[in-house]
């Protein structure tokens, strides 16, 4: 006798089913992963700036460099941060290397407060950056959100 030892329908049509209820119940594992790698990445970038500017304020504090007085101390914009300033023996100072985007806005610009702004104001008086924060009014993953960081 001659058995048929062939792949029904029914039994590919089960698998496929297994397959795809499989893959859906992964998605949000693989959504939170990237949300969460982008937190770090907004977590290191706001460390990297937060640490410059005190850099910067630190130099100018003990006088190293020539700057307003009307900024505290304070960088006038990021870019300086990158530019760098030149010190009294006439080395240039510089605090970063490159500027990171901000990787929950979407242009990927900073929001910026000065020194003589609220410490909650989201409107940059543009005096000096005392502050940088993110954009991006979502909430992170854990509840808080991601321009109050």
């Amino acid at each position: 006798m001659k058995e048929n030892i062939g792949i029904t329908y029914i039994e590919i049509l089960i698998v496929v089913v297994i397959v795809s209820i499989l893959s859906l119940s992964a998605i949000p594992v693989v959504e939170n992963t990237i949300k969460r790698e982008k937190e770090l990445e907004l977590r290191r970038a706001l460390r990297m700036i937060r640490t410059a500017i005190d850099e910067y304020k630190k130099a100018a504090d003990q006088k190293l460099f020539e700057y307003d007085e009307a900024t505290y101390g304070y960088p006038p914009d990021l870019e300086t941060l990158v530019k760098g300033v030149k010190t009294k023996n006439g080395k240039v100072l510089k605090f970063l290397r490159r500027i990171p985007k901000d990787p929950m806005s979407e242009d990927g610009e900073w929001g910026l407060r000065s020194y003589q702004d609220d410490f909650d104001s989201n409107v940059w008086g543009g005096e000096d950056v005392y502050d940088v924060y993110s954009k991006s009014e979502e909430k992170a993953l854990d509840g808080t959100h991601y321009n109050e960081w």
